[in-house]
This record gives structure tokens, sequence and C-alpha cells, in this order.
């Protein structure tokens, strides 16, 4: 673990990384670390053959550190010399079939390979059994691939920011897996409101997951919209957003109560806003967030965005469905018989 983690520097070669950065990748790598470790030793959480993946980002000023396991993945939109939105992708996913990192796992005696009727999609199997079938190449738990290529080190990356960036995603790959970057940057670009953003970002995935592969379950669906500010020096003012951000006090931001669904009102507007499908809450949990009271409101249906794609893959307003809907665990095809630890389980 120690000599990958010397590896996990990447920093565009154009920018030299400040002081802050090592003591911030240090402390990711060692964050990284001691989670892994708490998951193995957790009396409740079995994650013998599950996991999760993680990206991670800190944010100091125009500065940006980023650790990324798995195949979840950060996309920046920023805006070009013709003002037209792009979308960099400032993270790498961590497939089983990028050459370092299937380096690494056939040399730990794990195997990489796809099955003949998903050939898109590598995964990570043991020596001598056909599972588990991961098909990320590091994860937190998954722990009995962990000697056999699978680690928890984090890739740690760098970006200075400017004022033409706009906002940042976190999400999931089952974002990704039907969704673009510039697809996904449109949609939370053209949403209603800050605070509607993620969730109309993940409504849009999961119904297009619907379209896409109708006969296969949705894989799980997690976003956070991260928005920047940027000083304005007319008059010393800050610039009015554009007109489909819904107004807010300076300092503010919107989140979404867990227990009551109702909007609050929070300070700092520099906090992420997260809204994910909630693979572990029931479907009557689920509850509409209200509309906010703002002067002549945009007509549009919830989750619903003004750009083609979320027109096509909207749904009529009294249709009702959760994102819960056919959820299920895909990184993963197949789960082991729980082994005895030890020496035990090492004989076995």
């Amino acid at each position: 673990m120690d000599d990958e983690s010397f590896d996990s520097l990447d920093v565009e070669e154009t920018e030299t990384p400040p002081d802050m950065f090592l003591p911030l990748k240090k402390s990711i790598l060692k964050a990284f670390k001691l989670m892994d470790k708490e998951l193995k030793l957790h009396p409740t959480i079995d994650c013998f053959c599950s996991g999760t993946t993680a990206v991670t980002l800190i944010k100091q000023g125009q500065d940006l550190v980023i650790g990324n396991v798995g195949d979840s993945r950060a996309v920046l939109a920023s805006r070009d010399k013709d003002d037209s939105l792009l979308a960099v992708q400032l993270t790498v996913d961590l497939k089983p079939d990028l050459p370092r990192e299937a380096a690494r796992i056939q040399q730990c005696k794990g195997r990489v390979f796809a099955l003949q009727d998903e050939p898109e999609v590598p995964r990570v199997w043991l020596p001598n059994n056909n599972s588990p079938g991961l098909a990320m190449a590091r994860a937190f738990g998954d722990f009995c691939l962990k000697d056999f290529g699978l680690i928890s080190v984090p890739d740690v990356y760098y970006r200075c920011l400017d004022d033409r960036d706009e906002f940042i995603i976190l999400a999931t790959d089952g974002v990704w897996d039907v969704l673009s970057n510039k697809e996904a940057v449109d949609i939370v670009a053209s949403a209603p409101g800050r605070a509607t953003a993620a969730r109309a970002l993940v409504d849009c995935a999961v119904r297009a997951w619907r379209l896409k592969y109708p006969t296969s379950k949705t894989d799980d669906c997690a976003v956070v919209c991260l928005f920047l500010e940027h000083p304005c020096a007319v008059n010393g003012e800050v610039e009015e957003q554009d007109l489909r951000k819904i107004p807010m006090e300076p300092g503010e931001h919107f989140a979404t109560d867990e227990n009551t669904g109702q909007l609050e009102t929070k300070e700092d507007s520099r906090d992420p806003i997260f809204m994910h499908s909630g693979t572990t809450r029931n479907s009557d949990e689920i509850v509409p967030v209200p509309e906010l009271t703002v002067e002549n409101p945009p007509v549009m249906c919830q989750g619903q965005s003004k750009r083609s794609l979320a027109e096509c893959i909207s749904t009529s307003e009294d249709e009702e469905w959760s994102a819960l809907e056919g959820i299920t665990k895909v990184n993963s095809l197949l789960s082991l018989p729980r082994l005895l630890s030890g020496d035990k389980r090492a004989a076995s």
C-alpha cells in the first residue's frame, strides 16, 4: 500500500501544486486507509463480499484536491472562450482493465476478464473461483479480494480553478453508465435551482436506465453538486445569477432534510448539495421536494429540465415512480459463502 501511495499523485503538467497539496494528499491517503481498516473491524457491517467506491473533494480557495477509489467520477463544468459549457473529467475510472490495475491484480494472482454476455464490463475474480466478479479495481471493503490485487489506495489529483469554472458533479457509476459527462453537465446547468440540481440528475439517470436497459435493474445513482462562487468586480457586488437559478441570500444554500422532507435554509453556500437514490430506504419514505416560492417561477415538471434529453426521458406528471424501483448492486455478480476467519479462512 505504501508503494502504491507514492504513485497516486496526478497533477496537470502545466500546473505546480501549492504547498497545501502534499499535506492534504497525505491526509487523504491516511483517511482512506483508516476507513478500510474500520470497515474490516466493524462488528455489524459485513464487507467480505460487498464494498463501495469513494470520490472525495477538498476545496481551499481556488485549489482542488480530489481522492478517488473505484469508478465513481468527478466532472467539472466550465466555460470556453465562446462561453459554451464544457465538461472536464477530473478523475479516472479505476476499472480492472486499466493496464496498471490489471498488472497489479494479476501479480497478486487475481484474474481479470469479462463475461461473454457483457464483454464491455471487465471484472475481478478470485484465482480458483468464478466469483465475485467485481467491476472495479479499487474499493472500500470487498475483503475477499484484498489479497488478490484489490486495494483501497486512492488516486489523488490536484487542479486550480479559474473564473470560468461553474460547478462540479460527483456521482457514482450508475449515472455515468447511461449519461455522458456533457449530458450530466447540461442537466445540472438547466435545473430550475441549485437545490434541485442533484435530484434532477438522479431522476434523469434512473429514467435513462429504463430506456436504455429496460430488462436490467438500475444501478445505484448518487450525486453531489458543488456550485462555485466567483467574486465580481462590478461595484463590489455579486452578479445576479442565471435566471434558471433560485435566488438565495449571500452565504445560504438549500438542503433537503432527510427526516422531514422540508427544504431548510443553511449558512455557507460552499457546502455541497447531496442527493441520492437511497438504496437503503423503503419506497414509502420517498418524499417530494417542496416547491420554493419565487417570483414568476418557471413552469416545469419535477426533475425535468429544458434539455431535450430530460424531456425525452421524463414521465407524465401523474405517473408515480421511485428512484428506488429496481435498484440492485450490479458491480459484483456473485456472493461468496461466508468463510471462517483467521487461519481457517486462509486454508479454505
